[in-house]
């Protein structure tokens, strides 16, 4: 399918999800949001230029699952009857949402052959295929697809149906009353979500209805307390009146579901202890962060055997002057050509920065700099008053900016090549203009576990060890190490046996934590990597999804709580699927102007998306 083709079924997808949620001025993007393109209500994955069946199926369901939730779905009745506590909200939403699809699946048979590509994709995502035990089953997931099956007699995909039955005769000796009403009212949002509750409760994921109700009386009459006390002061923001609201604890909710649960070494808290990084006073020290790993994971799922043998290391440690010269030279050598190239790239990224930190003047003032532009009009008549000016600078906020290089083998050759010298000439670039940056890299000690998994093998094997490896973090350059400095650091790259294995969770906690130390006012995170987490000595002892699943929830938590901004690259693999704004890039020698884009993306966006998530961030604090 051609190009223009493409764009004329972006636009038929368009009309008919506007007809599908009964909605003509409904706004669907897709892609990610670039500069001075109006909000949309919802986004969707950008086709490719020669889109194939499977992608256009992908699309279809997708905007058909969004244009039903917008169809049938009321946001104030849900939250009214939505429940406290985490575990149990996110089930309140997966079974909504059941409930929509539903509805549209009973009245379209179009729309319920497009939503079975979506399931199938949901199932595939929670990591319910191949699911043989109970550990790390998506809970929240089987009972959607259980319910599913109850109001649309469509069974679940085949790939999943072993991991839903190791939890579905519970659920239905506890819950199966309960699930068998739903289907009567499906067309009725509250007394769908009432059902809802009451299943909840018979599977003692909430303990009483009528606490609940109690429980949100309370807060209601706390949120009211507060306002009356906030009108009462001076100087009250309508920020300050925002009640602060918590979640209760409600690990092991399933444990009587998942048999032979494990205990983790790393339980990971919900992360709301996190001070708030606003712009420093004068002289202020930046918080540093000093949390551990289990700060960004709320399910408590992901291990990890030992930290023993890990490393943060700088380049420079790694080899010697001499052999990280010569590596250098490599690298320059290969990229003659491509340097021109990517340097044009980061010129015209350079004169985006420059023109929004350009000076501005004021004319016509009785005080500052002489006009001498105006000069002749004194000459010409005496009796006119000399001109003054005044520059003034343009705020530009203070900024720092990471690389985080995925330094795996399936990097080898060229495009570790690539994302070398581009690194490199974005630095320069970057610097010239008042942008610090900071080059990390991740890897792997060892092929295959390392001496973490010998001390493993000594300590008997034990079962579901977490992470099995010993982690490599590089530090290429400081944010205020000088370009100058750092610039044969980025030769290492080249080094043959560098290039191993890549845990991308702990690697993205690794490089967030030392942007959260920083002071800048604005951080910016850039990961570049060619595919998913791959560690052959943990996927072999644990689930197959196991270190793709905690990536995921780490990307949520930055993107939904962190104040620094996330965007990622994948070079031959699409990491659409993990980083809600991410590119996609087939060939290596794009990846220069992909990360050119991204950052120019990111320093047009409008002020207050910032704001927003400073202020999200705070919120938790």
């Amino acid at each position: 399918m051609s190009s223009e083709r493409t764009e004329i079924f972006k636009r038929a997808l368009v009309a008919t999800t506007r007809a599908i949620a009964e909605d003509r001025e409904m706004e669907v993007g897709f892609g990610m949001t670039t500069a001075n393109e109006p909000s949309s209500d919802f986004r969707l994955p950008e086709p490719s230029a020669e889109i194939s069946t499977r992608e256009i199926n992908k699309l279809r369901g997708l905007a058909d699952a969004e244009a039903l939730k917008i169809r049938f779905h009321n946001q104030d009745t849900h939250i009214a009857g939505s429940p406290k506590g985490k575990n149990a909200s996110e089930i309140f939403d997966h079974l909504e949402q059941v409930r929509c699809e539903g509805l549209g699946t009973k009245q379209m048979p179009g729309v319920a052959k497009n939503l079975k590509d979506v399931v199938k994709q949901r199932c595939q995502d929670a990591g319910l295929f191949g699911q043989t035990t109970t550990e790390d089953v998506s809970f929240a997931s089987v009972l959607s697809l259980i319910v599913r099956e109850r109001l649309t007699g469509e069974t679940p995909p085949a790939d999943a149906m072993t991991a839903v039955g190791l939890l579905k005769a519970g659920i239905e000796q506890m819950a199966g009353a309960n699930l068998d009403r739903l289907a009567n009212s499906i067309e009725d949002q509250a007394a769908y979500q009432k059902i809802t509750q009451e299943i909840l409760l018979d599977l003692d994921i909430i303990q009483n209805l009528s606490e609940m109700e109690d429980q949100k009386s309370n807060d209601d009459n706390a949120g009211e307390d507060a306002d009356e006390e906030d009108s009462e002061g001076e100087g009250g923001s309508e920020s300050d009146q925002d009640g602060e609201t918590q979640e209760e604890d409600e690990d092991g909710e399933n444990q009587q579901f998942l048999e032979g649960e494990q205990s983790v070494d790393v339980d990971l808290a919900d992360a709301d202890d996190l001070p708030v990084n606003e712009a420093p006073q004068e002289n202020a020290v930046p918080w540093r962060p000093n949390h551990p790993l289990s700060e960004y994971n709320n399910t408590a799922f992901y291990k990890i055997f030992t930290q023993e043998f890990d490393e943060v290391v700088s380049a420079e440690i790694l080899c010697d002057e001499a052999e990280l010269t010569r590596l250098r030279q490599q690298l320059d050598q290969q990229l003659v050509h491509l340097q021109s190239t990517v340097t044009k790239l980061a010129n015209r990224l350079q004169r985006k920065l420059m023109a929004q930190q350009n000076r501005s003047w004021e004319f016509d003032l009785e005080e500052g700099l002489l006009d001498q532009a105006k000069l002749t009009r004194v000459v010409t008549n005496p009796s006119q008053p000399l001109s003054f000016k005044m520059e003034h600078d343009i705020e530009f906020r203070d900024t720092v900016v990471t690389l985080l290089i995925d330094n795996s083998g399936s990097m080898r050759g060229r495009p570790i090549s690539i994302a070398a010298i581009s690194a490199d000439v974005l630095a320069r670039t970057l610097e010239r203009c008042g942008v610090k940056v900071e080059i990390l890299g991740f890897t792997t000690k060892a092929w295959k576990g390392g001496s973490s998994r010998e001390k493993w093998l000594s300590a008997g094997k034990p079962k579901m060890p977490g992470r099995l490896n010993d982690l490599r973090h590089i530090i290429y350059k400081t944010a205020d190490e000088p370009w100058r400095r750092a610039r044969k650091n980025l030769g290492l790259m080249m080094r043959e046996g560098l290039l191993k294995e890549n845990v991308d969770g702990e690697s993205l906690i690794w490089a967030h934590d030392r942007l959260l130390a920083r002071h800048e006012e604005r951080r910016i995170l850039m990961v570049i990597s060619d595919g998913a987490p791959v560690d052959d000595s943990t996927l072999s002892v644990n689930n197959s999804n196991y270190l793709e699943q905690h990536l995921r929830q780490v990307i949520n938590w930055i993107e939904t709580r962190s104040p620094v901004q996330l965007i990622a690259i994948g070079i031959g693999h699409d990491v659409t699927r993990y980083y809600s704004r991410a590119v996609t890039i087939v060939d290596a020698e794009e990846l220069g102007g992909a990360m050119v884009d991204q950052l120019a993306g990111l320093f047009d966006e409008k002020e207050h998306a910032l704001v927003t998530r400073k202020a999200n961030f705070k919120k938790t604090a």
